[in-house]
């Protein structure tokens, strides 16, 4: 008997770019600071030893996102061609989720990469306050810092994706 796809669960990675530098010729060609790529690389390795290994990428079309995915990508081991989204880029939280909401049924891991103040409101929106305690914990006190990201398993399709309809997995901000 085949499962139907609304009885798998998904997971969904919410991330904010990781550090940039203050300037650039505009702001949508701001690029990474070195630290910026180091803490991406980190994030990447962190999110290979939690056994993430996505099927898709939805990543804003700004230079400092784009370093960003690349970066946590070569950290991760990834060889996933991104989307990248010039709706992202200037999107508030209702655009993002709706955007979430057009991912493919078929995709079973989503990596968003974003800006704030979205990614925060983002996450913090999805969120079901059912999932790891710990995880709840860092994410209302250490808000969402670059680089920072919030796993959370969707127990349906992608167009279910709602407030508070995901449930907290794990919160990482690395130590950069």
């Amino acid at each position: 008997m085949q499962e139907s796809t609304s009885s798998v669960v998904r997971r969904l990675v919410v991330m904010r770019h990781s550090k940039a530098e203050a300037t650039g010729p505009t702001d949508r060609e701001r690029a990474l600071a070195p630290r910026g790529h180091a803490d991406a690389e980190e994030a990447g390795r962190w999110l290979r030893e939690q056994g993430i290994d996505p099927d898709s990428a939805l990543v804003s079309d700004a230079l400092r996102t784009q370093e960003t995915w690349a970066s946590v990508a070569g950290g991760a081991g990834w060889d996933v061609e991104p989307d990248f989204s010039a709706s992202l880029y200037a999107a508030g939280p209702d655009v993002a989720i709706d955007l979430i909401r057009e991912t493919d049924g078929g995709v079973a891991t989503l990596v968003v990469i974003g800006h704030n103040p979205t990614m925060a409101y983002v996450a913090e929106l999805l969120d079901d306050g059912d999932g790891d305690a710990d995880a709840t914990t860092g994410l209302i006190t250490r808000g969402f810092p670059t680089s920072g990201l919030a796993v959370f398993a969707v127990p349906g399709d992608w167009t279910t994706v709602g407030p508070g309809t995901c449930r907290l997995e794990s919160f990482h901000v690395g130590d950069g």
